[in-house]
């Protein structure tokens, strides 16, 4: 069966991401993920919180190397494992419009950066003292106090050499956009030839069967055109001059200006959306095309009450593959 889990941006009082992880596990949600957004509530004081309040969901952060140091994220992954009794998980990402600008932050070498938080994770979760010198990060003689750490690592990325870097070495890689899913999975498959375990195949999506969620993404679908690369673009089936005019609109006027640009087929060619009987049969359809292994529900905004209707909706339409 596909395993089921939800990304939360914690756009929201904490109060409200710990009840609306709570109640992903009651509804038999296998996973969370907490995004690490810099300015919104801390993903670790989170996590930490919502591991004393759950007992079966599996946690963890979508973060990256740029705001915080691997070695840094390696210790706390290891707390929140000890804390959750074993249930800690890793997504690592290669830093965004959201994040990275208002740090004053450039995003370089995201191939690199990503990589070598890999390494450094990994080696210091042998519990040996490491001394390792990369091409961004290095360690001179460093010991976790946790000891020996078993914690998967999942990569969401979208450009080439970060997905055959997901192929190669990731535990599991989370997708977006619907119409780039063959053209993604394609690379990964092609760079983990070989591997006895290729990645788990996640695919990450904010299903919208209203016209308050149609609204919500076309906001969010303008993150998209900033950040992916050109092959998902031409998978968008957008003109250079369309992605222009979105892109001059958030320079301009935000993405809430860009927002008006996008039409309702825009949105159906990057995710899910339309009636739920048409959101159940492309879902179905996409998971039996891609073999997927899982299904994560994308967060995006406050009111527990329309988050667990959202995600009780989304349960029954994965549920009923």
């Amino acid at each position: 069966m596909i395993k089921l889990g939800i990304q939360i941006i914690p756009d929201m009082a904490v109060q409200e991401v710990g009840d609306t992880i709570r109640a992903a596990e009651e509804l038999g949600y296998d996973f969370c993920l907490l995004a690490d957004e810099g300015f919104m509530p801390d993903v670790y004081v989170c996590l930490g919180a919502a591991a004393q309040h759950t007992a079966r969901i599996r946690l963890g952060p979508v973060t990256n190397g740029y705001t915080r140091h691997p070695a840094v994220t390696a210790a706390a992954l290891a707390t929140l494992n000890e804390i959750s009794g074993g249930r800690a998980l890793a997504t690592l990402v290669a830093g965004g419009s959201m994040v990275l600008p208002p740090m004053g932050i450039l995003r370089e070498s995201p191939l690199t950066v990503v990589r070598e938080s890999l390494e450094v994770m990994r080696r210091l979760w042998t519990g040996e003292a490491v001394t390792w010198q990369g091409q961004r990060y290095r360690l001179e003689a460093a010991r976790l106090s946790r000891g020996a750490q078993t914690i998967p690592v999942w990569l969401a990325v979208r450009g080439d050499k970060l997905l055959e870097l997901a192929g190669r070495e990731a535990d599991g890689v989370m997708l977006m956009a619907k119409s780039d899913l063959a053209s993604a999975i394609g690379i990964v498959e092609r760079s983990s030839i070989g591997r006895s375990r290729p990645p788990q195949r996640l695919y990450l999506d904010r299903i919208a069967y209203t016209p308050e969620m149609l609204a919500g993404a076309a906001y969010s679908y303008t993150y998209a055109i900033m950040d992916s690369p050109g092959r998902m673009l031409r998978g968008l089936e957008l003109s250079d001059e369309e992605i222009a005019q979105l892109r001059q609109a958030v320079a301009t006027g935000g993405p809430a200006a860009a927002a008006k640009l996008v039409t309702a087929d825009m949105i159906k060619k990057y995710q899910i959306a339309g009636p739920l009987p048409e959101c159940r049969e492309t879902l179905r359809a996409l998971i039996a095309a891609h073999q997927l292994d899982g299904f994560v529900l994308n967060i995006v905004s406050g009111g527990l009450a329309a988050n667990i209707r959202l995600m009780t909706d989304t349960r029954s339409i994965v549920n009923d593959q």
